[in-house]
């Protein structure tokens, strides 16, 4: 395939155009620290930061969020992604982060399909159903963070029965944000069931001049290839497939450029991947926080190895760094899959 030209995101480049999806719990400064070091994400992003909660800490001479830990000294292009439904309190977050932080870009959350924030908080894709009060979000935002670029992103609709995309998608681009990612599924599909890339897809003849993001079940750099080929997409997103497989970004990048896909790392390579993750999260939180924050990365990193679920079993319970260097010792796995075969 013809190697697909950089992304522009207003004046901002992002080359390769592929993307890391800000996800709550787990897209931190550690896990950044990682991506960025194996190459190949065009732009990384921050778990998302509730606009609210930092304006409370704000106002209570508090530290900011965990969320944006690193933000300020870490390279760019970085985007932090923030959600809420009150368009001065994002406004005035917004402006913070373009002034202040001075990062590289604004996303809004309006897909995520959580509860506690769509029903009880009434934002993320709760606000699909409110396309005036996005419009209202997203303006206001433009003009808080200006000349910084703000963005959005989007799911299909609230459910099978309402999507409403490309109606939601003009009202984007009519209030001015520089690009738009969807999801290609609905908020009350969840994770379930595939990605509907065909109607990503058709998304993009209505859009008149901001860039079509395409996320949802990317998993190999063989289907970022296949998305670019088979569908109208400037950019790609990566998310879950990505935090066991940190090199993932790699391998698209080069498979996108045409060149041989590297191989994923030994078992012993990906060990060492994990605990120097382990180390950062821990300088930053401490032992005991880091080690119980650091149980989910784990179980990401053995997922589809052989021995995984023992693995994963026992790690979930650590509370100590010694605990948990005796499980990975004890329990993860050294040799991969071909390698046991060939043995």
């Amino acid at each position: 395939m013809k190697t697909p030209p950089p992304l522009r995101i207003g004046d901002l480049v992002i080359d390769p155009p592929i993307l890391q999806a800000p996800m709550a719990g787990f897209t931190n400064a550690a896990f950044r620290e990682i991506v960025r070091g194996f190459g190949g994400a065009g732009l990384l992003a921050t778990e998302m930061v509730n606009a609210r909660g930092f304006v409370w800490l704000d106002e209570h001479e508090a530290e900011h969020p965990d969320r944006l830990w690193g933000v300020a000294e870490e390279a760019r292009p970085l985007a932090v992604q923030i959600w809420d439904n009150d368009p001065e309190t994002m406004a005035k977050v917004g402006r913070r982060l373009a002034e202040e932080y001075r990062v590289s870009v604004v996303d809004i959350n309006f897909g995520c399909p959580v509860r506690q924030v769509t029903e009880k908080a009434h934002s993320g894709s709760y606000l699909l159903r409110e396309p005036k009060r996005m419009h209202a979000i997203i303006s206001q935002l433009v003009k808080a963070c200006a000349p910084t670029p703000v963005t959005a992103k989007i799911r299909l609709g609230c459910s099978p029965e309402s999507v409403n995309c490309n109606e939601v998608a003009q009202v984007v681009e009519e209030a001015g944000a520089a690009a738009l990612t969807v999801h290609g599924r609905t908020a009350k599909d969840m994770f379930r069931g595939n990605a509907d890339w065909d109607r990503i897809s058709e998304i993009k003849s209505h859009l008149r001049n901001i860039p079509l993001i395409g996320n949802g079940d990317l998993d190999s750099a063989e289907k970022v290839v296949a998305a670019f080929e088979n569908y109208d997409v400037d950019g790609v997103m990566i998310a879950r497939a990505c935090l066991g497989k940190p090199w993932l970004f790699a391998q698209a990048a080069a498979a996108l450029r045409g060149e041989p896909i590297p191989p994923d790392p030994t078992m012993q390579q990906q060990r060492d991947v994990m605990l120097n993750h382990y180390k950062l999260v821990v300088d930053r939180f401490g032992e005991e926080k880091g080690t119980v924050l650091m149980r989910k990365y784990a179980c990401c990193y053995a997922q589809g190895k052989h021995g995984a679920r023992f693995f994963r079993m026992h790690v979930a319970k650590v509370s100590s760094a010694e605990e948990f260097y005796a499980v990975v010792d004890e329990y993860f796995p050294v040799i991969d899959n071909r390698e046991r075969v060939m043995s």
